[in-house]
Formats: C-alpha cells, structure tokens, sequence
C-alpha cells in the first residue's frame, strides 16, 4: 500500500519521492505564508501553544510529525513581517533573515490555520518573542519543504525527546494504530514541563527531569535508551534533542543495539551555544562519536 497524501487545494493525490515498506519521503512545493497570532495557549509552565491562521495556509501539506515550517521573526520599516523570497521554488534569501524551525502541531489547511508549541526562555528570538505573543501579531513562514514518513508498520517504538522535539514526539503517539506499544521519556526541567501524551496506542510515558541542570548538558535521554530491553518483533527508535548529548545513540543503535538504518533516527533538533541549528547537518551514524 503506498503512502499517499493529497493536495488540500486540489484533492488530488499526492505520491512520495521515495518508498519502502517502512518509509516514505515527499517533498512540497515551497510556499512563503504571512501568518497572524490567532490564540495564545499556556499548555505547561514554560511552554505555550500558538494558533495562527492565514489564507496562504490553505496550500499546507503535511503529513509527518516531524514536519516543521522556519518561523521569520523580521519586520519592515513600518513593522510588517518580511516575507522569505522563493524563486523556482527555491528560498532565495539564505541567512538574511532571522528564523527557527518549528514542528507542526496541528494543522487544518480547509480551515486555514496551524498551531505550533513554543518553549519559553528569555535567551532566543522565537522564546522572546513567543513570551510576549497576542492575538494579531503577524509572523512570516516558510514550508514545510518535505517530509519523512514512518509508516506505522512496527510492534513497538522507542521515542525519546527533550522539549523541543516534544510537540513532534505528541503528534507522533497521536496517529499510532491502537495495537502498537510505545515506551517514551521526554526530559523537562520539572513536573510542571509535563503535558498530556493523548494517543490510541499503548503508551508508556517516563518523564526525566533535569532539575537545575542547563538543557543539552544531561546524559538523561542516552540513559534511558540504552536502558531499555528492547522487545522482541519489528520496533523503530526515534531520538530528538541537543544534537551533542545525544549523538552517542547513533552508534549505539546501529552498531551495539544491531538496528538497520530504517529501524532508528538520532536527531539533533538544536545545539547547545549555537543559535538556528541546522540538523540536517549532524552527520551520519557511522560518523557518530
């Protein structure tokens, strides 16, 4: 069975780049959005969920939890957001402007809106400016510009994120099928971080609390994976947070734990002393220290 989407504005059927039997990639045309602050939501102590809406959303596709849209925080001289240029469906304007990425939480396309989570701190841009957010503040968008879909083909999976991947991790418990068995840990820095993990799925929630500790300087999530007995049948493991503190898990899961590269993904969402990371540049498994 392939894994199709569709186009929200056509309906018509949309067929991955690539696919496997437990993987599929698309790639979306690339959509520059003006997109207005509708409701600001407090879902935990320091972190607050953000509705925008705009027409340009109708265009959205999105069909993975890790699919994310860059977020521009700049304003022209009479304080309209700046919108990112594209040609041939191509961004054109490199690190001229100031971005982060975001997963997408929610989205309706029909309805023209999307919801993404922010956590708050007063040391980045998109922290900031999501701390003071209200309804009519306009921010620009880019994407998302692809996807990596894991088919929910697997007995169990193994999920483990800091908050940033959080919002990801959620949607992915989410659309799992009632039969799968999940074990997640998600670091936070105290109870008060800790959100509701709705899902069909048999979930099984360890949250890690880093107390006082600095994001990124725990060893809490690599603890955690190498501490599970991984089940018997076809499972998946899926690691996102500080690229450094993680980056041990790739070669643990290829080469101690024995999982095949469609069976694992390690990651790194940012990177602790560097603003707007860009994961894609990690480096492979093998290449892991």
């Amino acid at each position: 069975m392939r894994a199709t989407t569709h186009d929200p504005l056509t309906g018509e059927a949309v067929l991955p780049d690539t696919e496997n039997a437990k993987n599929a990639t698309y790639t979306h045309p690339l959509v520059a959005r003006r997109a207005r602050v509708e409701t600001v939501t407090r879902i935990s102590e320091r972190m607050v969920r953000i509705r925008f809406t705009g027409e340009d959303f109708a265009s959205l596709r999105t069909v993975a939890p890790e699919d994310h849209v860059k977020v521009f925080f700049d304003r022209d001289p009479e304080g309209n957001p700046v919108l990112p240029e594209v040609a041939d469906d191509r961004w054109t304007g490199g690190r001229a402007l100031t971005s982060r990425d975001y997963t997408i939480r929610h989205a309706n396309a029909a309805e023209r809106w999307i919801e993404l989570d922010f956590v708050l701190h007063d040391h980045g841009v998109a922290g900031r400016w999501a701390g003071t957010a209200r309804p009519g503040d306009e921010v620009a968008m880019l994407g998302p510009r692809g996807s990596f879909r894991v088919k929910d083909v697997f007995d169990w999976y193994v999920l483990a994120a800091d908050e940033t991947a959080l919002p990801a991790l959620a949607r992915w418990v989410s659309t799992l099928r009632p039969e799968a068995r999940v074990l997640a840990f998600v670091e936070v820095q105290d109870a008060k971080d800790e959100i509701p993990l709705d899902s069909p799925a048999n979930v099984e929630v360890t949250w890690l609390h880093r107390g006082d500790a600095a994001p990124g300087t725990t060893d809490l999530l690599e603890r955690a994976v190498r501490g599970v007995d991984l089940p018997a049948g076809d499972g998946f493991v899926w690691v996102a947070g500080e690229s450094l503190s993680i980056k041990p898990l790739r070669r643990y899961l290829r080469h101690e734990a024995g999982l095949d590269r469609d069976d694992h993904d390690v990651d790194g969402y940012w990177r602790r002393g560097r603003a707007d990371h860009d994961h894609h540049h990690d480096g492979d498994e093998d290449s892991a220290g």
